[in-house]
């Protein structure tokens, strides 16, 4: 196949028009191209009020390839399409009696879970939380009637945490072999839709999400997995740097030597067993601040300027950084256009936020952290679980800010950079429910951190006009970013440094950051688990 890289086309276009716009750039007459898709289609808008177009990359059959391939020898826009099929590991034997095991249910543990059993491993998944459905009654119930489900909540059950958020499926990271295609073409396959194969920021949208979600579920049962909710991991059986298996709450014990442990970032108690038991783990870096409000109309036209509100773009996001005086960075984190802040606390007496919008991206706010980079070594030395400690004790404060009843504390930008409490709302109306208390919320967390804040503010509003604008809202807090600690595990097998057959995985064990990266992260370590159970069989037959 052929790929054309920087196809340019108006934002009005007509479908046929891709078609023609390939004959003209190849210069080959109509019944030369075969067929063609759309592999990734993006927009380019930091020129405001300059004419945004769409940018393709576009795959492609032809006839006489080769000569064309020759004919644009040296062109670095048309080249030989990359290969992006998924290859398999090779299918469990017959007789495999060992089972995996999945810890976890969000997007690591989820398609750790549908690699495996798409290869006929049979994994046994393990989630402490409930199925989505009653997942979303009890998160709901918080935000509307101030009751928390410890066990079932925006952290904990099938979906993980990034259910309810913007459903975003865009990461940063490297991925030569294309598994985030794999992850995409599942999702399309579950019932996502298909454009999220080639826009350039694709997402979901938590409600489509958990339809997503529960499909894919059904799956891996089809195919011979086994998916138990309310199943939370108590302890785990290790011996001589061995995993041997794990324990169930009601004191049940689930044998296997090959445990997936994809856990989110809000885990505490495992992380604490696990390290109980000896299991290598590091503390890392993470990010603390405040969720910011503005309208979605201001980011559209500071971000599109005359294409505000055009069809074709949608609600208009942003990425924002700064550094310090201090030393720190500041940046915008988790931003979500047309959405809404929502509760996302899992243990009683904290309160802690985070962002979420729907597929139609269409509510009146736009939302999105605001946080400052902290590390152990400065901020909080010591025990390796240091930075959990830290994370529950500016929750806990928060909950007492906010009126001790999951509300959450907040202030008015233009008061926050002043040092002055906020008594009244303005014009821009806090999504957060189950509510915000007004207040001041340089209490909320370390000077540090309030400093670097009130300093990138007004920079901010100088990369988008009102950013910094009196009336904005600030909600508190944003402790949950990433996981504290790391659970690191070597480079070739996956598996942790000192317990064999233990296999962190995803967001909560430092490894990935957002749905597709986790998503990707559980493909990688269930092809490992495959292969090292395929070896272990070799060598008990040699």
């Amino acid at each position: 196949m052929i790929r054309i890289n920087q196809l340019s086309l108006p934002l009005n276009h007509e479908p046929e028009a891709i078609r023609n716009a390939i004959l003209e750039r190849l210069g080959i007459p109509s019944d030369d191209l075969i067929n063609f898709t759309v592999f990734k289609r993006s927009y380019d808008a930091r020129k405001k009020n300059s004419e945004i177009k769409f940018i393709y990359v576009i795959d492609l059959e032809a006839r006489n390839e080769e000569e064309l391939l020759k004919r644009f020898d040296g062109d670095n826009q048309i080249g030989v399409a990359p290969d992006t099929n998924y290859y398999p590991v090779p299918d469990a034997p017959a007789n495999l009696q060992e089972r995996p095991v999945v810890i976890g249910f969000g997007p690591c543990g989820l398609f750790a879970a549908l690699i495996l059993a798409q290869a006929g491993y049979r994994p046994i998944v393990l989630e402490r939380g409930k199925e989505v459905r009653q997942r979303t009654k009890d998160t709901w119930a918080l935000w509307r009637q101030k009751q928390l489900t410890t066990e079932s909540n925006v952290q904990f059950g099938e979906g993980g945490a990034g259910l309810f958020s913007d459903g975003k499926l865009y990461s940063q990271i490297k991925d030569p072999k294309f598994y985030g295609r794999k992850v995409m073409h599942e999702f399309v396959k579950a019932g996502a839709p298909e454009e999220i194969l080639y826009i350039s920021k694709p997402h979901i949208g938590t409600f489509r999400l958990t339809g997503v979600v529960s499909e894919m579920r059904e799956e891996i049962k089809r195919l011979g997995g086994e998916v138990r909710f309310e199943s939370r991991v108590t302890d785990f059986i290790i011996n001589d740097g061995q995993m041997e298996g794990v324990v169930l709450a009601d004191g049940e014990v689930i044998n296997s030597r090959h445990v997936v442990l994809a856990l989110g970032h809000s885990s505490r108690d495992t992380f604490r067993k696990i390290h109980e038991r000896g299991v290598y783990v590091e503390a890392k870096p993470f990010a603390v601040g405040f969720r910011v409000e503005h309208p979605q109309s201001l980011i559209d036209r500071a971000r599109l300027g005359k294409y505000a509100g055009h069809p074709e773009l949608g609600a208009a996001d942003y990425k924002l950084t700064y550094q310090a005086k201090n030393g720190r960075p500041v940046y915008s984190f988790c931003m979500c256009p047309g959405g809404t802040v929502v509760a996302a606390t899992s243990e009683e007496g904290r309160v802690v936020t985070n962002g979420m919008s729907q597929y139609s991206r269409n509510e009146r706010n736009a939302n999105a952290a605001i946080v400052v980079g902290i590390t152990p070594e400065k901020d909080f030395p010591g025990d390796v679980m240091a930075g959990i400690d830290l994370q529950e004790k500016l929750e806990e404060k928060a909950y007492e800010l906010g009126g001790s009843d999951y509300c959450a504390p907040g202030q008015l930008v233009g008061d926050f950079i002043r040092g002055v409490p906020s008594t009244e709302f303005g014009k821009v109306v806090p999504s957060y429910k189950p509510g915000v208390k007004l207040g001041d919320l340089h209490k909320a967390l370390p000077s540090y951190v309030i400093e670097a804040i009130q300093e990138a503010l007004p920079e901010f509003g100088k990369q988008i006009k009102g950013f910094d604008r009196h009336d904005a809202i600030l909600t508190g807090i944003e402790t949950r970013t990433s996981s504290p600690v790391r659970i690191t595990r070597d480079r070739e097998s996956l598996q942790s440094l000192n317990t064999k057959g233990l296999y962190p995985a995803g967001e909560g064990a430092g490894y990935a950051g957002g749905i597709l990266s986790a998503g990707v992260d559980g493909i990688k370590v269930a092809e490992a688990v495959a292969l090292d159970m395929l070896a272990q069989l070799d060598k008990a037959g040699a």
